[in-house]
């Protein structure tokens, strides 16, 4: 009897040691870090944030849309190009531009910025009524 509660003990010991925690399974990894958006010479859609792309702000500013999110962008802003309130503005109308800049903190920024020339009056139209309504935004 007395080798059995000996064995029985020894078997408790060694399940004890062996289901120790060992830590975790799994390494510890650096989080995912965000691959820079960077763009040269690319043709991307331009506008109003507020006006046309639904962002945030307390003003009209430019921004782009790339792979369908929006961005403000720094190095130019709307007056540099065309009248934004004019029929074919950017608080008016989606224009597209050909860019190189690079995203950074969640804004992008412009080495070059070049607009391109307005989209037929219909195209014009149907991005106007698709996302402005000019008696809803005061500028």
């Amino acid at each position: 009897m007395k080798n059995l509660l000996q064995v029985v003990m020894l078997l408790c010991v060694v399940c004890v040691l062996g289901c120790q925690d060992e830590g975790p399974l799994t390494q510890d990894v650096e989080p995912d870090q965000v691959t820079p958006v960077k763009l040269a010479n690319q043709v991307v859609e331009a506008s109003c944030g507020e006006c046309q792309f639904g962002m945030e702000g307390s003003g009209c500013d430019l921004a782009v849309r790339i792979d369908g999110k929006s961005y403000y962008v720094d190095g130019t802003s709307m007056g540099d190009h065309d009248d934004a309130h004019g029929e074919h503005g950017m608080c008016s109308c989606v224009r597209h531009a050909t860019v190189s800049g690079e995203v950074q903190d969640n804004r992008f920024v412009a080495t070059s910025f070049t607009l391109l020339p307005p989209e037929t009056s219909t195209d014009a139209e149907e991005a106007s009524s698709a996302g402005h309504d000019s008696d809803a935004h005061k500028h």
